[in-house]
């Protein structure tokens, strides 16, 4: 998607924008309309910014800080938006480094690493058939070679009408492969998106095989910051957006908006209301439905946002905790591990082998810093207790060691994409005038997944706040948008019923 280059850069003087939510969506909305000359007023409820992403200080009992995040988040090179974004902080990128190798462990199978394939497809996939100890002819003996073509014939509209109704964790169990081959290639994948395979549209988790994998030509290798995320990112680009004249003000919630003549009102929880002729609405979308539902206003002249925002739903609790521990573990251990046929266990993270500030810890004390994440847990009491267990069991070194100190948090902020949900979220221009939404929700024109999604809508909020005040936009790249052998005629299509195309809001 291209930007017109023959409007003007710059809004008009006097443009303002309320941009509500400080994560991923937030900040690139308000980093594009702050560059611009918009004066933009950034909101977040949350003392901190990033969302998801967001990080903050904690004391540990030596008398040490150290920052947390909500989890471990992979910077995948195909990012090419969330990237730019942060390109304004550093152009270089020089927060950034490889994290090598991408291992599923599990007690029941030997690891399979996804890392340090040929990065550009089918090379990727040629060569996972020819090292992969899971994709044996035997492993594949039986399978479904008509719903496995589906991952290779990815088009959004032809994908949607024939497996938007199906589970991922049908469309996994139909594919019939061996268990090791669904247990350690595709269930891990398909959790990784903080949803359940049994929630989770199957058409959904087909554009993400094409987005991380199939249909990828920066390969599956990632980056994660060399310090925290709030050093990293958060801090940097607040600094970023003052220095453009944006105004941030944390710790305040927006509880509804209400039109206002040719301007919206927002009423903040903090008694404050708030009034501009755009806004972005760039929250998790259980906030989005709790505020729409609370704006007879808005709900009165945009009842297609008030229909779409009630529908939303959120995926089951995520799950973190930040271990400290008195003793390292086994040298041979990966950065980062995706877990497979654990109940509650779905990654490890050596945190002490990822980012500085852990590793000095680490260093002088003689330990190790590690998160656990459940991604989608039904049972969050007791959970992190059970991760400490299962980890336990496949890193028999971790049984051993005292706990230094433990972080644990219990969110339940993520998207579920349930099977018949396609067409049904916003977009980013909605039936409200003025109003945009953006998030790691809503339908993108691109496809995209998880930060990326965030930042593309983001970008794209900003974009049109541009364009109704006469500036260009941004141009906005992806993938490429079809799968390798699209254009096949499915013969999958008798498995669901069809549904009409999904609406994009740009």
């Amino acid at each position: 998607m291209t930007a017109d280059p023959t409007l003007p850069r710059h809004a008009p003087p006097g443009t303002g924008a309320i941009v509500v939510g400080a994560g991923v969506a937030g900040v690139s909305a308000a980093t594009v309309l702050a560059e611009r000359g918009v004066a933009v007023t950034l909101v977040e409820a949350a003392a901190t910014l990033g969302g998801r992403l967001g990080a903050w200080p904690v004391t540990l009992p030596d008398g040490s800080e150290q920052v947390v995040e909500h989890g471990f988040h992979a910077f995948f090179r195909q990012y090419y938006t969330w990237r730019d974004v942060l390109r304004r902080i550093d152009p270089g990128l020089g927060f950034l480094a490889p994290v090598e190798g991408y291992p599923v462990i599990s007690r029941r199978f030997p690891p399979e690493d996804l890392g340090g394939l040929p990065a550009a497809p089918p090379l990727n996939l040629l060569a996972l058939f020819a090292r992969s100890p899971s994709l044996t002819m035997r492993d594949l003996a039986g399978a479904d070679v008509a719903l496995g073509t589906e991952l290779l014939t990815f088009d959004r509209h032809r994908t949607v009408t024939v497996l938007d109704t199906m589970s991922a964790g049908e469309f996994l169990a139909g594919l019939r492969v061996s268990d090791r081959a669904r247990e350690m290639l595709f269930e891990a994948f398909a959790r990784s998106f903080f949803c359940d395979p049994d929630g989770l549209s199957a058409a959904e988790l087909v554009a993400m095989f094409h987005f991380y994998f199939l249909g990828n030509p920066e390969g599956i290798g990632f980056d994660a910051p060399r310090t925290d995320h709030l050093h990293a990112i958060w801090a940097p680009l607040a600094e970023y957006l003052r220095a453009r004249g944006a105004t941030i003000r944390t710790g305040c919630a927006l509880r509804s908006l209400r039109p206002d003549g040719p301007d919206w009102a927002l009423e903040l929880d903090d008694g404050a209301t708030l009034t501009s002729r755009h806004v972005v609405l760039a929250l998790d979308p259980g906030a989005l439905r709790e505020v729409v539902g609370a704006s007879p206003g808005l709900a009165s002249v945009a009842p297609r946002l008030a229909a779409q925002a009630a529908g939303l739903t959120t995926a089951p609790p995520f799950v973190v905790s930040r271990l400290w521990l008195d003793a390292d573990v086994d040298p041979s251990r990966a950065v980062f591990n995706a877990v497979s046929g654990e109940a509650t266990l779905d990654s490890v993270t050596v945190y002490s082998r990822l980012e500085e500030p852990s590793a000095q810890w680490a260093r002088g004390s003689g330990g190790s810093v590690l998160e656990l994440h459940s991604y989608a847990c039904t049972e969050p009491d007791g959970a992190a207790d059970r991760m400490r267990a299962e980890l336990a069991g496949l890193w028999p070194e971790t049984a051993g060691p005292a706990q230094v100190h433990r972080v644990d948090r219990v969110d339940a902020t993520a998207p579920a994409f349930p099977p018949g949900s396609a067409g049904t979220r916003p977009g980013v221009r909605t039936d409200a005038r003025g109003v945009r939404v953006a998030g790691d929700f809503v339908e993108a024109p691109l496809v995209c997944g998880l930060m990326e999604r965030a930042a593309v809508t983001g970008v794209l909020a900003a974009a049109d706040v541009l364009a109704e005040v006469g500036a260009t936009g941004v141009d906005v790249y992806g993938v490429p948008q079809r799968g390798l052998l699209a254009g096949l005629p499915s013969r999958a299509r008798h498995r669901a019923v069809g549904r009409p195309a999904p609406r994009t809001g740009l």
